[in-house]
């Protein structure tokens, strides 16, 4: 059966109940027909010998037997016996006569003739508390057998009929059934390669095909959600690594263009040194990033110390702008539940922004509320217009005010933020103002 598809499952199913029904329907049918016949047959040769011991009248200690009625009761086959003497004995057969007599003298019963098939019946004729004689009615059982026969025949041809009929009506019905089923797992095959904007569109669910309808087109909603999520990070990560890379390849193919000092070998070793150190910050918080989002066991970090390892980050971004760097230590010291490589990947990139677009300072402050630890990160900047909150959180896109301020991008950017901010069950979001920026990044409590 596993190796059978659905439908004709289903199908094997059915036919299975279905004839297993009609049998034992059948044969219940027929069980009862037999013994229905079996009681007529007995009442039958009773009536028989009731109606011949009506004929009989004792006189002076012997039978003397009467007129029957009719000829019908005068042509039914029956023996009257005085004691071992006959005195009436219808046309039968030898074997029918002989087991008449084997009931001449015995106590009421019936007994069956299977040569003959014939049913026999003996009666007790007593008189004044007295036996005078039996009486023996026989009745053919050939017409009951010939109805049993001929019923089994129509039930086994009707239940044949009527599986013919399931069969042909229950194979139709699944195939109309099943087919919308077969194609929209087709076509949504078809369109989660090709193309993730087709839907079913089949309206409000309201029996199960358009529940499954709808089922597949939430499936295809989430795949398309996550395709589009994995294409935006790839951007992400591929814009983010190119710059750092680049920069190792230039550096280095400029070196070895011609001799040089080892006091210039030493800066370009040490350019090289902090590209790779952002490579591989980069490659840590994508690492912590995807254990988050696979369930694997989550780490724990305090608040400050990471607030204060991406300041140590950004330190020369802050010296070439000039800028003071204030880290408000909260009062109550405050854990995150989330590993410190990831959480100073999702704030380094907040206080980057800061420091290439504030003036004179920027402010890091941190509180605990509820379930939730929040970094308020503030500049004395351009700020962020209302209609760029979320804007400025897609790949390339900056600010109308603060176009002016730097060029290019740095750490991690603001669209991976949010993205590692998400990934940790957080959130990163923007302060609209006309003057001065803020942001703040809401992360889980260890």
């Amino acid at each position: 059966m596993r190796r059978l598809g659905i439908r004709r499952r289903l199908f094997v199913l059915v036919i299975i109940a279905v004839a297993l029904s009609l049998t034992a329907l059948i044969a219940g049918f027929n069980l009862l027909l037999a013994g229905n016949l079996s009681r007529n047959a007995d009442s039958l040769v009773r009536a028989r010998a009731a109606a011949q011991l009506d004929q009989l009248h004792p006189r002076h200690g012997r039978l003397v037997l009467g007129e029957a009625p009719d000829a019908a009761a005068a042509d039914a086959p029956v023996w009257v016996f005085a004691g071992a003497r006959t005195l009436e004995a219808p046309r039968a057969g030898a074997g029918v006569d002989a087991a008449a007599r084997r009931l001449a003298g015995g106590r009421a019963r019936l007994a069956d003739v299977p040569s003959a098939d014939t049913r026999l019946y003996a009666a007790p004729v007593v008189s004044g508390g007295r036996r005078l004689g039996t009486v023996v009615a026989a009745v053919s059982l050939a017409p009951y057998e010939q109805t049993r026969r001929s019923a089994l025949v129509a039930s086994l041809s009707l239940g044949a009929a009527v599986l013919l009929l399931v069969a042909v009506g229950v194979r139709w019905l699944l195939a109309s059934s099943l087919r919308p089923v077969s194609r929209m797992t087709r076509q949504a095959a078809v369109w989660s390669e090709r193309d993730l904007d087709q839907r079913f569109e089949l309206g409000p669910p309201h029996d199960e095909l358009t529940e499954l309808a709808a089922t597949l087109d939430r499936l295809l909603d989430r795949l398309a959600a996550s395709l589009r999520r994995e294409q935006r990070f790839s951007a992400e990560l591929s814009h983010e690594l190119r710059t750092p890379l680049a920069r190792v390849l230039a550096e280095t193919e400029l070196a070895l263009r011609r001799d040089r000092t080892p006091a210039e070998y030493k800066n370009v070793l040490e350019l090289v040194r902090r590209n790779a150190a952002q490579l591989r910050r980069t490659v840590d918080a994508l690492v912590a990033a995807a254990r988050h989002e696979s369930g694997a066991t989550r780490g724990t970090a305090d608040a400050f110390a990471v607030a204060a390892e991406a300041a140590a980050a950004c330190a020369d971004l802050a010296t070439e702008h000039a800028l003071d760097v204030e880290l408000v230590q909260p009062a109550q010291p405050a854990r995150l539940g989330v590993e410190p490589e990831l959480a100073e990947r999702i704030l380094q990139p907040i206080l980057e922004n800061a420091c290439r677009y504030g003036r004179e300072r920027v402010r890091v402050a941190i509180e605990q509320t509820g379930s939730a630890v929040m970094y308020v990160v503030d500049d004395d900047g351009p700020g962020v217009a209302p209609d760029e909150q979320e804007r400025i959180f897609e790949p390339g896109v900056r600010g109308r005010l603060a176009s002016g301020n730097g060029a290019g991008s740095a750490g991690l950017g603001l669209a991976l933020a949010r993205r590692l901010a998400h990934s940790a069950a957080g959130e990163v979001g923007a302060v609209a103002a006309d003057s001065g920026g803020r942001f703040v990044i809401r992360l889980p409590v260890g």
